[in-house]
Order: C-alpha cells, then sequence, then structure tokens
C-alpha cells in the first residue's frame, strides 16, 4: 500500500517547472514542503486537460462524487491497479480521471507494532517519483463547495519494497506520464491494454530504501527530522529477501 509518502521540494514554481506543469498563481501559498503526508491531507495532482499538464491542489484518499459525506476518504487512499477499472468506487475515474501524484518518497514499516521501524524509499538521486492516481471531485451538500480528491494505484511489490511490505505504489516512468494522463475526448479511444501495461511494480534500480528516525510514526510530525538517518539504538540492517 502507500498510506504515507513525501514531497519536500521546496518551491512550487521550481516544481512545476520541474514537471512542465501550469498552475494557478491562487494555489501558490497553498504549498509548503512535506516530511510526512498522511491519508486525508492536502496534497497536489498532475492532471493533463486539453494535452497541457495541470498542478492542482487535491487531498488524499478519494471521495466519490455520490458520497453523501468525506468521511470514507481515508478507506479509499489507494486502489488496486488489478481492480480498480472494475471496481464501482474507481471505475469511473479510471476511464476518465487518471492523474499523477508527485513525491520523492513512500514510508513503509518493519517490526513490530510496539516498535515499528521506518523506511524511507526514495530515488537514488534524490528525483521525484511519480505515482500513478485517480482523482474524483466531492461537492458538500450543505456548503456546494467542491473539494478535489484522490488515490494512489499499488502493484505487487519490487525486490526492494518486497522484505518489508507486498504491495507498493505504481511508479510511473517519466517518459510514459503523458500515456497514463492523457484523457481523449472521446472515451472509445482510451486504450486499456496499454494503461493497464504501465501499472507494474517499479525496476528495482528505481528506488533505494534508508532507515529513517521513528519520528515520523507520528502523523503529527512532520519536518526535516523525520527523513533523519535512525540513530544507532534504532538502527538495524534493512531486510533483504533470501
Amino acid at each position: 500500500m502507500c498510506g504515507r509518502f513525501t514531497l519536500t521540494r521546496k518551491d512550487f514554481r521550481q516544481l512545476a517547472a520541474e514537471l512542465g506543469a501550469e498552475f494557478d498563481d491562487a494555489v501558490v501559498a497553498l504549498y509548503r514542503p512535506r516530511y510526512n503526508i498522511a491519508p486525508t491531507d492536502q496534497h497536489w495532482i498532475l492532471r493533463m486537460k486539453q494535452e497541457q499538464r495541470q498542478l492542482l491542489p487535491a487531498k488524499f484518499g478519494l471521495v466519490n462524487s455520490w458520497a453523501p459525506d468525506m468521511k470514507g476518504a481515508a478507506r479509499q487512499i489507494n486502489a488496486k491497479s488489478e481492480t480498480a477499472r472494475t471496481r464501482p468506487a474507481f471505475r469511473e475515474a479510471f476511464e476518465s480521471r487518471r492523474c499523477a501524484i508527485p513525491a520523492d518518497g513512500f514510508f513503509e514499516w518493519a517490526g513490530t507494532k510496539e516498535a515499528r521501524r521506518p523506511f524511507w524509499y526514495h530515488a537514488p538521486d534524490g528525483g521525484l517519483l511519480l505515482f500513478a492516481g485517480l482523482y474524483e471531485s466531492w461537492r458538500d451538500p450543505t456548503t456546494e463547495a467542491w473539494t478535489r480528491t484522490f488515490a494512489i494505484l499499488t502493484t505487487d511489490a519490487n525486490d526492494v519494497v518486497a522484505p518489508v511490505h507486498n504491495r507498493m505504489p505504481v511508479i510511473l516512468p517519466h517518459d510514459r506520464v503523458d500515456d497514463w494522463i492523457f484523457r481523449p475526448a472521446d472515451k472509445s479511444q482510451v486504450d486499456f491494454t496499454a494503461l493497464q501495461d504501465l501499472l507494474r511494480p517499479a525496476s528495482n534500480d528505481a528506488i533505494v530504501a534508508t532507515e529513517v528516525s521513528r519520528r515520523v510514526n507520528a502523523v503529527a510530525n512532520d519536518d526535516e527530522a523525520c527523513l533523519s538517518p535512525a540513530v544507532d539504538s534504532e538502527a538495524f540492517e534493512a531486510p533483504r529477501l533470501l
């Protein structure tokens, strides 16, 4: 699964430039570097409209347009790539509202519940990771305000993640992102076979694991110290496949 992740870029405009995306100046003030993004938090999605990439704010946890409220958001942070196209909760978004979620790492944990040891999975060169995602917009029946929400698609873990968890977020190759987020005017033109082919585990050299401070275990902690290397009393050798 992917329940917590990071996006530590300092400057929003530079992030948008790195993604080749346009944005509304009004949203710039919403941005800040994040070191421990959790379900229902505000984050960002990359979508395509009229062949132009757009970077937009959205909340982590998909809420269907027909939902009576947003209480189910935390239960729909992830969608299994193997079944998302057919599940009622994700089917329409898979067909028409695909997005990418910019991040620079995600967390998984090893050890017992009483002594959870967090690992931060990130690109070896510090580059951006782009998770495959789905988004929906939900309208509050009381205020009539719209909220954009998203879920991250997951797939089988690669050899780097597998010793800790059997699932991982789908990480899109940078040169295939547009293939995922492109939305043709006619839905019948969507090549679902090609889209499904993108939803596979990342290559083993795409990410590395770093054991980080247990500070990240608490969602209230969201600062650079979360990514500090584990201290000697916490550190242990990263699990490996036998």
